[in-house]
């Protein structure tokens, strides 16, 4: 398995999100997305701030993880403001088990430190929660959200 960014396989990192998106949405596999949701999520992975990391096995994307950067103003316990969020870390079934997710996160780890990152926030699914952990991530109960609706 080659690690690679999703800035040299872009239509294959648009297709696994695609993936990981009906089988946690629990959609059939032919289910086709709104182009514009396509559009824009080609749009992020090209020039967002963020960094995709795909395991291609060959040509095809097997399993992905993608950590995007969050600046905020700087605070005493985070004095860079540079903070990120995990999302999306998914490995196709056929590969699961064999360390894909976590040689991607870790990657994604060190490469948070290298630009300053303070802090690296998830959601957590119940399968990934033993990972996470395993990485260092505690579970917490200090934020709150509210969610906007166009």
């Amino acid at each position: 398995m080659r690690i690679v960014d999703a800035r040299e396989a872009p239509e294959q990192a648009v297709a696994i999100r695609m993936t990981m998106l009906r089988e946690i949405g629990g959609l059939p596999a032919g289910h086709a997305f709104p182009q514009e949701m396509v559009r824009r999520t080609a749009e992020y992975l090209a020039a967002g701030q963020q960094t995709t990391l795909l395991a291609m096995d060959g040509d095809v994307p097997v399993s992905c993880a993608t950590l995007c950067y969050i600046t905020l103003l700087p605070t005493l316990s985070h004095p860079t403001g540079c903070r990120a969020h995990l999302m999306n870390v998914y490995t196709a079934s056929a590969y699961r088990g064999q360390g894909l997710a976590r040689r991607l996160v870790t990657a994604l780890i060190e490469e948070a430190r290298s630009r300053g990152v303070t802090e690296i926030s998830l959601d957590a699914t119940a399968a990934g929660r033993p990972l996470y952990e395993a990485l260092g991530f505690r579970a917490n109960e200090e934020g709150m959200t509210k969610i906007l609706r166009p």
